[in-house]
């Protein structure tokens, strides 16, 4: 079905939005409505509106309805990358919730550089969203100051501050690192490796574990920094580093499940055995940490959740509905299982 349609003088035009109200046998106000704003129109009317658009072929024009109503209906979300599995379940609750409050998703992907964030920011402001979610707390200040300026809802996720730019909810990344240094304490370990992938948060949560660890002047720790994307290759590569001069260790901190695996991996094919001649953990319990075997040890953050609770902080302060807490920890879990 297109949206073409014949004039009374016979020439094709473009179905309108009075067109849709004919076929419904509605006023063009109650369709506008239907469309605009559905939680005001009855289930049964608003699916007749949706019979009648099907039947002409009709599109809306969101951008008219936006000038209208100072809404485009469209949120921008920024998220460093796709291919890392830790913001798909985000970025997808997101979207569901998004989709659920009527609005439309824009996902944007920048890498970990501030500067292109700031630069693909300022391009989608142009496009006038009602709200941006941007990940992490460390922007430029031009950044900062391009955003102030719109005036629009931000929500930041998958961090932690005091001071955000407007809303927040995500963990503390120094925390986690703690919890986990803490936790190999607790159980005499003493010679350390870590594999790390180079973002920022990443970096956090392996200098709280330093952090905690290195109370003890005992511990031996070495760490090995990995390139992006850090995926399994690179988590075989960066144990086999650590293995190369027949050091040994006690415990394998990796900033991911994907590292983790590939450490993993990397260690049976050495004759190594996880967790009989080291420990291994991850971070993030991705799907598949629970049925790796040996079953991955990590920490989890609701990921789920965390896009939801987003989605509905933003789309509430778009809508003029009270914020009960604009900044929310989600805290997170130390996921004991086999590998550690």
């Amino acid at each position: 079905m297109n949206n073409i349609i014949k004039s009374h003088t016979g020439r094709s035009r473009t179905a309108t939005l009075e067109d849709v109200a004919k076929e419904a046998g509605l006023s063009p106000m109650t369709v506008s409505r239907a469309l605009n704003n559905p939680k005001v129109v009855r289930p049964a009317t608003i699916a007749r509106v949706m019979e009648a658009v099907s039947a002409t072929g009709y599109i809306p024009n969101m951008l008219a309805g936006g000038l209208a109503t100072s809404r485009t209906k469209l949120i921008a979300v920024v998220v460093p990358q796709i291919n890392n599995n830790m913001f798909v379940d985000t970025v997808q609750a997101i979207s569901d919730e998004l989709a659920a409050r009527g609005y439309h998703m824009l996902l944007c992907i920048v890498g970990y550089e501030p500067e292109a964030e700031t630069e693909i920011v300022a391009t989608l402001l142009s496009r006038r969203p009602d709200g941006i979610v941007l990940t992490g707390i460390h922007h430029t200040s031009e950044l900062k100051r391009i955003i102030l300026n719109a005036t629009i809802p931000v929500v930041e996720i998958w961090d932690l501050t005091p001071t955000p730019i407007d809303m927040l909810i995500g963990f503390s990344h120094e925390k986690v690192g703690n919890a986990i240094g803490e936790y190999f304490t607790a159980k005499g370990f003493t010679r350390f490796g870590f594999i790390c992938a180079s973002d920022r948060r990443a970096v956090v949560r392996k200098n709280g574990a330093i952090s905690v660890l290195q109370r003890n002047p005992a511990h031996n720790i070495k760490e090995v920094i990995v390139s992006r994307p850090a995926n399994m290759e690179v988590g075989r590569s960066a144990l086999k580093q650590l293995l190369r001069e027949g050091e040994r260790f006690d415990a394998i901190i990796c900033s991911s499940d994907t590292l983790a695996q590939g450490a993993i991996m990397e260690a049976e094919s050495q004759g190594l055995r996880v967790p009989d001649d080291f420990s291994v953990i991850g971070f993030a319990d991705l799907n598949f940490a629970a049925h790796n075997r040996p079953a991955i040890t990590t920490v989890s953050v609701d990921k789920w959740e965390l896009g939801i609770r987003a989605a509905d902080m933003l789309a509430d302060k778009i809508e003029g509905v009270p914020v009960g807490e604009p900044i929310v920890d989600m805290g997170y879990r130390l996921v004991i299982r086999e590998s550690a």
